[in-house]
C-alpha cells in the first residue's frame, strides 16, 4: 500500500513519534540507519499543544466508549484527524477508534 502511494505521487509525511518508534523497534546500527535514510525525505509534522489537548480529549472520548487508545496513538490519531490524513497501519487499535472518532484508516 505504501509503495503504490509514494508510486503514485501521493503525499506521505510521518511524524517524530513514529520515526521514534519504530527506531526503537529495530536492533542493530544497520537497521535503524535505514530507517533514518528512507525516513529523512518524508516531511514530519509537529504536533502544537492544541493538538496534544486535543488528543487528550480524543483518548477520553474512546475511553468513555469503552475504547482503549494508547497516549501516542491518541496522539498519531489526532494528527491525522487535523490534517485530514489517513493513516496507514497494522495497528487494530486505530480501527476500534475510527468507529468513534472521524479518522480514516488505510488497512
Amino acid at each position: 500500500m505504501l509503495r503504490k502511494a509514494l508510486l503514485d505521487g501521493d503525499v506521505i509525511v510521518t511524524a517524530g513519534i513514529v520515526l521514534q518508534e519504530l527506531l526503537q523497534g529495530f536492533n542493530g546500527p544497520k537497521a535503524q540507519a535505514l530507517i533514518v535514510e528512507r525516513f529523512q525525505v518524508l516531511p514530519i509534522l509537529n504536533p502544537s499543544r492544541e493538538t496534544h489537548n486535543e488528543a487528550a480529549l480524543l483518548r477520553n472520548r474512546c475511553r468513555r466508549r469503552g475504547v482503549q487508545i494508547g497516549t501516542i496513538d491518541a496522539l498519531i490519531a489526532q494528527l491525522c484527524i487535523e490534517h485530514d490524513l489517513a493513516l496507514l497501519t497494522t495497528d487494530k487499535d486505530f480501527l476500534h477508534a475510527a468507529r468513534i472518532v472521524p479518522l480514516r484508516l488505510v488497512l
